[in-house]
């Protein structure tokens, strides 16, 4: 599992002692942390392999889209739900759901579907290696898909 660095930004020039705080950013790094604390979680409820494997900055593009998708909503990140797939084949199982503000009611859901690698170095090995190796380690793909649906329509619709 990646483990992700929180980075501040702060005005460097001297004389000023003012912290620079972007709050798109802010946002995208805790939405970027919840994540990965849900997949951790999920890791341990779903998974019965050895490791779960995510490709480096998953969970940070992930949360980028995420927050691109929740801009022009009627209460932005806050009225978002998130529902975490997870596809490997043919089958589909359910790992988490993020309630972004759980004050605030949800005007809409996304459902965000993870796929397995078949690009993985464990993918050339035959059925009974595969077996003997680290408990059939899971590796998440860069590829995901993000559907988005409204609760609400608005006079302009």
């Amino acid at each position: 599992m990646e483990i992700l660095g929180f980075t501040n930004q702060f005005n460097n020039n001297i004389g000023e002692s003012e912290v620079v705080l972007d709050s798109e950013a802010l946002a995208v790094e805790a939405l970027s942390k919840r994540f990965a604390e849900e997949l951790k979680k999920a890791k341990r409820a779903h998974f019965a392999s050895g490791e779960v494997l995510l490709p480096t900055d998953l969970t940070k593009a992930l949360a980028e889209d995420v927050f691109a998708m929740a801009e022009a909503e009627l209460c932005g990140l806050k009225g978002c739900t998130i529902f975490i797939n997870f596809e490997s084949g043919e089958e589909r199982r359910r790992l988490s759901v993020v309630d972004c503000d759980p004050l605030t009611p949800s005007t809409f859901e996304l459902y965000l579907t993870l796929r397995q690698s078949t690009n993985g170095w464990n993918h050339f090995l035959p059925r009974f290696l595969k077996k003997m190796t680290r408990g059939g380690t899971v590796m998440i793909s860069s590829e995901y898909s993000i559907r988005k649906k409204k609760l609400y329509r608005s006079y302009d619709e």
